[in-house]
C-alpha cells in the first residue's frame, strides 16, 4: 500500500523583497519616528527641569517658608502642604460622589434618561475650563464664606476631578463578567449585595484607576485656586484661611525679578511634575490587568 504523500508547510518568513513586508516595516519605521518627534517636547521640558530645578534641591525647600523679595533661601513647605490638603478635600468630596454616581449609571439604571443626561453631562465637564469652575466656586462658596480658603479650593478641584472618576468608574463595572453578577443573584444574593460584594470589588483597580487620574490633572490646577484658595506666605493653620499651593507659587515667583524666586519656581515646578508623575505611575500599575 503506498503512504500517502505530505506536502511541505508553507513559508511564513517574510522578507523585504515583498510589498507587504516591504510596506509594513516603512509603516512601523514611520511610526517610531513620529513618535520620537512627538516625545522630544515631553523630554526637553524633563532635562529644562532637572537642569534648573534639580540644583536647588534640597532640605529646606520642603520646611521653609517662601522668602521676601530680597531675601535669599527659602523654600515651599508651606505651598506642598496645601496642595496635598486641598487635593484631599477634593478627594473626600468627588470619590464617594462619582462612585455613587457611576454605581447608577452601570448597575441601577444605565438605560434610563436620568443616565443618559448624566453621562453627557460628565464627558462636558471634563472639557470644562479650569477657571470657569473657579469663578463658579468663588460666586457660590467664597463670597458666601466670606473670604479665600482651602476648603473653597478643594471644592473648585472637585467639580474638575469629579467628571474622570465617574466616567472611569462607570467602565470599569462595565467590564465586570455579567456571569459573576448573574451567580451571586442565582446564590440568592440581593442586588446591593451584587454590587457591594461582586461589582465593586471586581472593579477596585479600575476605579482606583480612575481615582489616581483625577488627582493627577487637578494636582497641577492653578486657575481655579486664584480664585478660591489665593496664596499665603505662611503655614495652614486652618481650613477658612488662605491657602499656599505649588502652582500658585510657581505663577508668582516666575514673574519676579528676583534670581532666588526664580530659581525656587523652577524647583517648585520639578516637584510638582514628579508628584503628578508618580500619580500617573500609580494609575497605570493599579490598571494594569493581572496575569
Amino acid at each position: 500500500m503506498q503512504a500517502p504523500t505530505t506536502t511541505g508547510a508553507p513559508n511564513l518568513n517574510k522578507t523585504l523583497g515583498e510589498r507587504r513586508a516591504l510596506r509594513s516595516a516603512i509603516l512601523s519605521v514611520g511610526t517610531w519616528v513620529v513618535a520620537l518627534i512627538a516625545s522630544i517636547p515631553l523630554f526637553s521640558v524633563l532635562y529644562m527641569l532637572l537642569v534648573k530645578g534639580g540644583a536647588r534641591l534640597s532640605t529646606a525647600l520642603f520646611t521653609d517658608l517662601p522668602p521676601a523679595g530680597f531675601e535669599l533661601g527659602g523654600g515651599f513647605g508651606n505651598a506642598i502642604v496645601g496642595t496635598l490638603v486641598m487635593v484631599g478635600i477634593a478627594a473626600l468630596i468627588s470619590i464617594p460622589i462619582g462612585i455613587l454616581a457611576a454605581t447608577f449609571l452601570a448597575e441601577l439604571g444605565p438605560t434610563s434618561k436620568l443616565a443618559s443626561i448624566t453621562r453627557f453631562l460628565a464627558k462636558v465637564l471634563t472639557g470644562f475650563p479650569s477657571i470657569l469652575a473657579g469663578v463658579f466656586v468663588y460666586a457660590a462658596v467664597v463670597l458666601t464664606m466670606g473670604g479665600y480658603s482651602a476648603i473653597a479650593g478643594g471644592i473648585a478641584l472637585s467639580v474638575l476631578m469629579l467628571p474622570t472618576v465617574i466616567l472611569t468608574a462607570e467602565e470599569a463595572m462595565k467590564m465586570v463578567p455579567r456571569k459573576m453578577k448573574d451567580a451571586a443573584l442565582g446564590m440568592g444574593c440581593t442586588r446591593a449585595q451584587t454590587i457591594w460584594k461582586v461589582t465593586l470589588p471586581t472593579a477596585l483597580p479600575g476605579i482606583l484607576t480612575g481615582v489616581i487620574l483625577g488627582i493627577a490633572r487637578v494636582a497641577g490646577e492653578s486657575a481655579p485656586l486664584l480664585f478660591t484658595a489665593l496664596f499665603s506666605n505662611y503655614w495652614l493653620s486652618s481650613l477658612r484661611e488662605p491657602t499656599a499651593s505649588l502652582s500658585i507659587l510657581i505663577y508668582n515667583f516666575s514673574s519676579m525679578p528676583f534670581d532666588n524666586q526664580i530659581e525656587l519656581a523652577w524647583a517648585a515646578s520639578l516637584v510638582l511634575v514628579l508628584i503628578v508623575l508618580v500619580f500617573n505611575v500609580l494609575s497605570r500599575l493599579l490598571g494594569k490587568p493581572k496575569a
